[in-house]
C-alpha cells in the first residue's frame, strides 16, 4: 500500500517547520532509495545466477503405478507399435530390454556393469532389415510423382532429426526434405549433393530374426519388469491427489508383427481408415477434405474396378455425423433422415455415386452407443453424465430440460433459446460457435481410433499428398502444438484396442473424462508415456502455424501466411503465387494443411457450389439457387465468363477448382491418375 504523500508531507512541515521538514522529507527519500539500490546489489552479489527459483507445477493426472506402465510399454513395444531407437524414459524402471519387431538388430557396446545405469532404455530389436528408399519420377513418366511404394514405412527418427522445433529446425528445410525424400520434386532437383540422409521412407527386406539368436532374453509381455532396489517401487511418479491406484492390468499377448510382404491380404487386421466428425448441415468444408482424399490416396479411381492391384490397401474415408446438437439423443429414425438430408443435399450427394461406394462411408455418431463400445468405460461413463463435456478442467453445464407446463404463450421461441450452446448445430459465425460440438469432437477422435483403429481428422484439414508411409508406420501419432511441447490432436493415429489406448482412456474417466489434447499431454508426460503418442513436428501438418504466431518469419515456407486467413484472403502482395504455382506451390511435401476453424467462409465466394460437371449437375443446380435469388433450380446457368470471375485468385479458390477439375475428369490427380467413371 502507498503512502499518502500529501498528508505525509502536511504532517512533517507541521512538526518539523517548513525547512527543516523539507530536508527531513529529502533526506527519507533518498535513504529509501539507497535501501533498494542495495538490495539488488546484494541479490546480484549472493544469489547464484543459475538459481531455480519455485514454478508452477501443474497437478499430477497419474492413477497407474510402474509396474503397470511398465505392462504398457512391454505390450506397445512387442505389438510393433514402437519402430523407433529413441529410448525408453529411465523413470519407467525396466530391467530387460524388451524384443522390438518393428526395428532392425543394432550393435550395442557392451557396458561393463558397474557403469550401466540401474534401469534399461533401449530395446533389442529383431525386426527385418530396412532399405532406404530413393525415389525419383523416372523417365518418361517425369511430370507427376511416383505413388509411394505399398508398405513403404516412414522413419519417424529421420524425420524428426530434421523437422523438430525444440532443435531449431526450420519448416522451410523440413518441407524440403519431405518433398525430396519423398520423390515429390517431379525430378526437377537442382541440389546435386548426395542425399542419403535425406531418405526417410523405407521398406522392410526380409524376415525376423529368430529373438533366440539375441543376448537378451525373451520377455513375457504378459508380466511386469519389476524394478529392482528401489525402496519405493513408483519413486518419480506422482499420484493424482484424491485419486486411488487403478487395478493392476493385464493385457493379452498382442499380434504377431509380421512384415509387409509377408501378410496374406494387403490390409491385414489393420485397414487404412480415416475418421472425421462433423455436426450440422453438410457445407463446403466435409466436401473439400473428401474431394482431396479422392485427389491424392490411392484409391486406384484410374482403374476398373475388377483390375485393383492386390498388394495396395486402400484407404477408406468414415465420414461420422452427429445429426442433432452434441448434447441431444438420436431419434429412432436418425439413419434414414440422415441419408435422405445427404441426398438432398449439393455439397454432400456427390459421394453417394456408386464409383465411391468402397472408399467414403457417412456413418451416424450416437455418443451412448459410443462409449458403450469402450470397455474401460462402458460400466462407468454414465456417472460422468453431467460432466461429459470437459474441455480443458472447464465443464460446460447442460441444462435439465425445462417444464412443459411452464410453457405458455403463443408457442414461437426467441432466436437466443433456439441458437444458445446446447441448441446450436454446427458454427455459423465466430459469434456463434458451437463449443459443445467441439468438445465432443475432442472425445470422439479416441473413441473411434481406439475402437476402429486408424486416423483421425479434423474437418478443417486438407489432404495433400498420399499417406502410405504414414500408415507403414504402425506407432501411435498426433502433433506438435505450435511451439509448445503438448499435443495437437487435428491429426491422430492409434492402433486398435491398444494398451495405450487403454491408459488413455482409463486415465481420463479418473480426470473428468477430459479429453482436450493440452490435457492429454499431461497424461502422457505423467506416466511417462510421451514417446508411445509420438508429438510429430506441426511441418508436417500444419506447416504455417508457426509463422502465424510470429516464428521463423525470417525463413518461412511457401506459401508465407502470417495468420491463417492469408488462405481465404490472401495478400495482395503475395496474390501472384495462387495462380502461378497452383497446388504444386502448395506448401509442397507437407501431408495436410490446417486451416484452423473459417467453417463460415466459402472456399470459392464466386463460385460457392460444388462444380463438378454434367454428372453432378442436379446439385450444382440447388447449390446456385441457393447462392443466387435470382437462379432457379430450373433455369438456365448465365453463361461464365472470366471477366465475372475475381481477378487474383486466393489460395482456397485454387485448391477447390483443382479438386473439382478432377472429379470432372479435365486434369489427372496429383500423381498422373486419371479417374475412370
Amino acid at each position: 500500500m502507498l503512502p499518502n504523500l500529501l498528508k505525509l508531507h502536511h504532517s512533517t512541515i507541521a512538526r518539523f517547520g517548513r525547512r527543516r521538514g523539507r530536508i527531513f522529507l529529502a533526506v527519507g527519500f533518498l535513504a529509501a532509495v539507497l535501501t533498494v539500490v542495495m538490495m539488488f546489489s546484494l541479490r546480484d552479489r549472493f544469489v547464484p545466477e543459475d538459481r531455480s527459483w519455485p514454478t508452477y507445477q501443474e497437478p499430477s493426472t497419474l492413477v497407474y503405478r510402474r509396474e503397470d506402465l511398465q505392462r504398457i510399454w512391454e505390450w506397445e513395444v512387442a505389438a510393433g507399435h514402437y519402430p523407433s531407437a529413441q529410448k525408453i524414459p529411465e523413470n519407467i524402471g525396466l530391467t530387460t530390454p524388451p524384443i522390438n519387431p518393428a526395428l532392425p538388430p543394432r550393435k550395442s557396446s557392451s557396458i561393463p556393469n558397474r557403469f550401466r545405469p540401474p534401469s534399461v532404455t533401449n530395446t533389442v530389436g529383431i525386426g527385418a532389415k530396412r532399405v532406404y528408399l530413393d525415389i525419383q519420377a523416372k523417365p518418361p513418366n517425369v511430370a507427376y510423382p511416383p505413388r509411394p511404394m505399398p508398405g513403404s514405412v516412414a522413419d519417424m527418427d529421420v524425420v524428426m532429426d530434421h523437422c523438430d522445433f525444440s532443435q531449431n529446425k526450420y519448416v522451410r528445410d523440413c518441407l524440403e526434405v519431405l518433398r525430396l525424400g519423398g520423390g515429390l520434386d517431379n525430378g526437377a532437383r537442382v541440389r546435386r549433393g548426395k542425399m542419403d540422409e535425406w531418405k526417410y521412407i523405407y521398406v522392410e527386406d526380409g524376415e525376423l530374426q529368430n529373438s533366440t539368436q539375441i543376448a537378451a532374453p525373451q520377455i513375457n509381455t504378459a508380466l511386469a519388469l519389476k524394478s529392482q532396489g528401489v525402496a519405493d517401487p513408483n519413486a518419480a511418479f506422482v499420484k493424482k491427489r484424491n485419486a486411488d491406484w487403478e487395478p493392476h492390468v493385464y493385457f493379452p499377448a498382442p499380434q504377431k508383427y509380421i512384415a509387409h510382404h509377408d501378410r496374406p491380404e494387403a490390409c491385414d487386421e489393420n485397414p487404412h481408415l480415416f475418421h472425421m466428425f462433423w455436426t450440422g448441415p453438410f457445407t463446403d468444408k466435409p466436401y473439400l477434405a473428401l474431394l482431396s482424399f479422392l485427389y491424392t490416396q490411392n484409391l486406384g479411381l484410374h482403374l476398373d474396378p475388377e483390375h485393383l492391384d492386390p498388394t495396395v490397401c486402400r484407404p477408406q474415408f468414415w465420414l461420422w455425423i452427429n445429426p442433432g446438437p452434441a448434447a441431444s439423443v438420436p431419434n429412432p429414425t436418425a439413419m434414414r433422415d440422415m441419408f435422405e438430408q445427404l441426398k438432398s443435399n449439393p455439397w454432400a450427394s456427390p459421394f453417394l455415386h456408386p464409383r465411391f461406394k468402397d472408399v467414403i462411408q457417412f456413418k451416424l455418431w450416437n455418443t451412448t452407443e459410443q462409449l458403450d463400445g469402450v470397455p474401460e468405460l462402458k460400466d462407468e461413463w454414465r456417472v460422468l453424465r453431467d460432466a461429459l463435456f470437459n474441455s480443458g478442467g472447464v465443464v460446460e453445464k447442460i441444462p435439465q430440460p425445462a417444464d412443459s407446463s411452464s410453457e405458455e404463450g403463443d408457442g414461437s421461441t426467441s432466436k437466443s433459446e433456439e441458437d444458445d450452446k446446447v441448441n446450436r448445430v454446427g458454427s455459423k459465425s465466430p459469434s456463434s460457435y458451437d463449443r459443445l460440438s467441439v468438445i465432443l469432437s475432442d472425445m470422439a477422435r479416441f473413441v473411434l481410433c481406439h475402437r476402429f483403429g486408424g486416423i483421425y481428422l479434423d474437418a478443417d484439414t486438407i489432404l495433400l499428398r498420399d499417406w502410405e508411409e504414414l500408415w507403414g508406420w504402425k506407432g501411435a501419432f498426433a502433433y506438435r502444438w505450435s511451439r509448445l511441447e503438448r499435443y495437437n490432436t487435428a491429426v491422430l493415429k492409434l492402433n486398435k484396442g491398444s494398451a495405450l489406448g487403454t491408459f488413455l482412456f482409463r486415465t481420463a474417466l479418473k480426470n473428468g473424462l477430459d479429453f482436450h489434447p493440452m490435457t492429454v499431454s499431461r497424461y502422457t508426460k505423467d506416466a511417462a508415456l510421451e514417446p508411445l503418442l509420438l508429438r510429430l513436428p506441426d511441418a508436417l501438418f500444419d506447416s504455417a502455424w508457426l509463422n502465424t504466431e510470429d516464428y521463423q518469419r525470417e525463413r518461412p515456407p511457401q506459401p508465407y501466411f502470417t495468420e491463417f486467413g492469408d488462405f481465404f484472403f490472401t495478400p495482395r502482395e503475395k496474390s501472384a503465387a495462387p495462380q502461378a504455382l497452383g497446388f504444386n506451390g502448395f506448401f509442397r511435401g507437407a501431408y495436410s494443411y490446417h486451416f484452423h476453424n473459417f467453417w463460415w467462409q466459402p472456399f470459392d465466394p464466386t463460385r460457392n457450389w460444388p462444380d463438378l460437371g454434367p454428372r453432378f449437375i442436379n446439385g450444382e443446380r440447388i447449390a446456385r439457387a441457393q447462392a443466387d435469388a435470382s437462379v432457379t433450380e430450373h433455369s438456365e446457368f448465365p453463361e461464365d465468363l472470366v471477366a465475372d470471375d475475381k481477378r487474383d485468385l486466393d489460395w482456397s479458390v485454387v485448391l477447390k477448382r483443382t479438386f473439382e477439375a478432377y472429379i470432372r475428369g479435365e486434369i489427372p490427380n496429383m500423381y498422373g491418375e486419371w479417374i475412370k467413371w
